[in-house]
């Protein structure tokens, strides 16, 4: 490995942060202290990531809750494990149920788009494949903060007060009502600094911890959860909860300049990632200030998102595989099409999204690249009244198109954005990594590799170098940082770019990296309120 505790030519303003018996690196101080308190009662890297991504739910609702969905992968005695955590559509969730309704579109919000949620059993099931600690323990510094009350920090009170600004004129039917009882204070958002409770939501985290997830899809909260709904005229059912699963699937990968780059196949979108990396693969990338390096970055990911947006889909669904969409020599042909010119590809519409990215690791080389969500911040803007329960909302992300493998139907995985990832150096795990942000994830894993591996950063300077977002056509987001003279010579390559100031357009990550002599190195997001937990 390069010298990860220097950063040339490029150096982050923050220094790395260095620990030998344990890491803990989110978007939320207080949940970071939540798995580090974990490891430090003898718990594992796996306890350490359920118990941050049980009090993510907590203190950070803007992105992710109890009703939304959760993947992982699991480095485990130097073995990689995948779990998908995401739920299905509703059986009853067709195109024929929306003709009825008069829908010609999925709607964004309400009880319509709600699925399945996934992440409690994938707690649950991560808990009993590979915990030391009992489920109750793990849960508990959740419960308490739920309990007790938390200070809202700066970067999510600024989120929540942008969320009640929008729902107050989009959220005005009845079935929003807990919603607005549940999150705000005298019907107004919280401010930074404010304490806040959620007694519902620990009540519901004390069962879930309790029955180990059985009362969430098999007793009174699965209950409350389908009569709710139904009321409202939603499809979720006892049945939908009863019959869920986490699927155990095995990680993806392709070999980037000697280092194995991992993703969960499909339905997330992390071989986007793998596809653009595999179509740079033989492209010197060693001077870190050509812009041409971006060019090609960007004309990489388009090429992917084409392949992504085209063939991803419930597993089962699928039409093309992983092994012919990774395929080198199919690549080399998408490769191929990459001039010094900007492409013009199809994308999907764009969205924002509202998730949460960690990762944990201990002191025995155990690591957890950990991803959860709502979908589009508080998700479907539903609330199960007296639970806490925030439902997602990501049968929005099916098609209508019936040639598409991703089109709507009864008891089907959608196209899922969020996205863990992992390195592996000689069958060594080196780490995990990841980005949160809808369609940005891809591509901000696809920079984050690049940043650690072409140009020697390290995790710290990697996750705070500028960033850019490819959105639609040749339609480029830049950040404010991002060197003048890469903007002009992308636009003389037939870009278009608008500079954004807006942080959350690029996205927030975490990286841990473990040394040869089992140091590890790790790195925040500087976008949000970032915090890495250490020991």
């Amino acid at each position: 490995m390069h010298d990860a505790l220097t950063s040339y030519p490029y150096r982050s303003k923050r220094n790395v942060s260095v620990a030998k018996n344990g890491m803990v690196a989110t978007s939320q101080p207080l949940a970071a202290q939540a798995g580090l308190d974990i490891l430090k009662q003898g718990g594992n890297a796996i306890d350490a990531a359920i118990a941050t991504a049980a009090a993510l739910t907590v203190v950070e609702p803007t992105t992710n809750g109890i009703g939304g969905d959760a993947f992982a992968i699991v480095n485990f005695n130097d073995k990689l494990y995948g779990i998908n955590g995401s739920g299905k559509s509703p059986k009853s969730l067709t195109m024929g149920a929306l003709e009825k309704k008069g829908l010609k579109e999925i709607p964004k919000f309400g009880v319509v788009p709600i699925t399945t949620p996934g992440a409690v059993k994938a707690w649950v099931d991560l808990n009993e494949r590979f915990g030391t600690l009992s489920f109750e323990k793990v849960l508990a510094p959740a419960i308490q903060l739920a309990r007790d009350g938390f200070p809202i920090s700066p970067t999510i009170a600024q989120s929540w007060q942008n969320a009640m600004k929008a729902y107050k004129k989009l959220l005005t039917e009845t079935v929003f009502k807990p919603f607005f009882d549940t999150f705000t204070r005298d019907n107004l958002a919280l401010n930074p600094g404010d304490i806040f409770t959620l007694n519902d939501h620990a009540k519901t985290l004390e069962s879930i911890a309790k029955t180990k997830g059985k009362s969430f899809y098999n007793g009174d909260l699965a209950t409350k959860m389908v009569d709710f709904i139904q009321e409202h005229g939603g499809y979720l059912t006892k049945e939908d909860l009863a019959n869920h699963q986490s699927l155990w699937v095995d990680p993806v990968s392709i070999n980037y300049r000697g280092y194995d780059i991992y993703e969960l196949p499909p339905n997330g979108q992390g071989i986007i990632t793998l596809q653009a990396l595999e179509m740079l693969k033989n492209h010197d990338f060693s001077n870190h200030f050509e812009s041409l390096h971006m060019h090609y970055q960007i004309e990489a990911i388009k090429l992917a998102f084409e392949d992504g947006i085209k063939h991803i889909a419930d597993p089962d669904h699928m039409r093309v595989s992983v092994k012919e969409l990774l395929d080198p020599s199919y690549l080399q042909k998408r490769q191929e099409l990459i001039h010094d010119t900007a492409l013009t590809p199809k994308k999907s519409e764009e969205n924002n999204s509202g998730t949460v990215y960690l990762a944990t690791a201990d002191k025995h080389g155990n690591m957890v690249s950990f991803i959860q969500s709502n979908y589009m911040g508080f998700g479907s803007g539903v609330v199960i009244p007296d639970t806490g329960i925030a439902m997602q909302n990501r049968a929005f992300d099916f098609s209508l198109d019936e040639s598409s493998p991703n089109v709507l139907a009864g008891n089907k995985r959608s196209f899922h954005t969020i996205i863990p990832g992992f390195i592996v150096k000689d069958n060594i795990p080196i780490g995990p990594f990841g980005l949160m942000g809808g369609f940005m994830q891809p591509q901000g894993h696809l920079q984050l590799v690049q940043s650690m591996i072409d140009y020697k950063l390290n995790p710290q300077a990697a996750l705070d170098k500028p960033r850019w977002q490819w959105m639609e056509g040749k339609r480029i987001k830049v950040e404010k940082e991002m060197p003048s003279y890469f903007i002009e010579e992308l636009k003389r390559r037939g870009h278009i770019i608008e500079v954004e100031h807006n942080v959350s357009r690029f996205g927030r990550g975490q990286i841990i990296w473990r040394l040869e002599n089992g140091v590890y190195i790790g790195g925040v997001e500087k976008r949000t309120d970032s915090h890495i937990a250490l020991y």
